[in-house]
């Protein structure tokens, strides 16, 4: 059976969400191509004519998914400084994004296996990274305040997720919030 030419790109963007939602999940080494494949209902076979190894996908995972993030940053509508980032806290330190991993950013997720891959890895990693950044720069006028805005997102979003209490992630959610809201918009006037 013949498929048209762009389904196998469709086939294989579809094979990195599907697989950027379970590493999420469950850790991107701990989970296996099996059960990947699995999830995206094909075969095991069917992995190798879309990447060459385990370290091919995650590298495709891991950039796929940062432009993921730098999209959803670039479409924010907002185009003042104080409501760009209001928006971006509300939006990112939200209860859904931290309930939900799978459907998350893969910032807090999958960062730690990310230090711990190869090198090739990492470079993706950093390159994706820095658009993420640029943009928040634009936007913040500092590329220290984007770092520290990057980190803090982040770093919120990990620390609450191993908080078993539900009303402390809350807590942790709102001062995050509070305390980025007042150390930006200090600098932004």
């Amino acid at each position: 059976m013949r498929y048209p030419p762009e389904y196998k790109q469709q086939k294989r963007q579809e094979l990195l969400q599907i697989s950027g939602q379970l590493a999420k999940k469950h850790g991107f080494a701990a989970t296996g191509i099996d059960s990947f494949m699995k999830a995206a209902g094909v075969t095991s076979g069917a992995f190798y004519s879309h990447f060459s190894s385990k370290h091919a996908l995650f590298k495709a995972l891991i950039e796929t998914e940062l432009q993921h993030s730098f999209s959803q940053w670039e479409n924010n509508p907002h185009q003042t400084a104080a409501e760009w980032i209001d928006f971006e806290l509300d939006r990112y330190l939200a209860l859904s994004h931290l309930k939900h991993a799978d459907q998350g950013c893969v910032l807090p997720a999958l960062a730690s296996e990310v230090a711990r891959a190869n090198e090739d890895i990492k470079q993706s990693y950093q390159q994706e990274l820095l658009r993420g950044h640029t943009l928040f720069t634009q936007y913040l006028g500092c590329s220290d305040k984007a770092w520290a805005m990057l980190c803090q997102l982040a770093g919120t979003i990990l620390i609450a997720r191993a908080i078993p209490d539900p009303m402390l992630q809350q807590q942790i959610l709102e001062a995050n919030k509070t305390v980025m809201r007042q150390y930006l918009h200090h600098f932004s006037q």
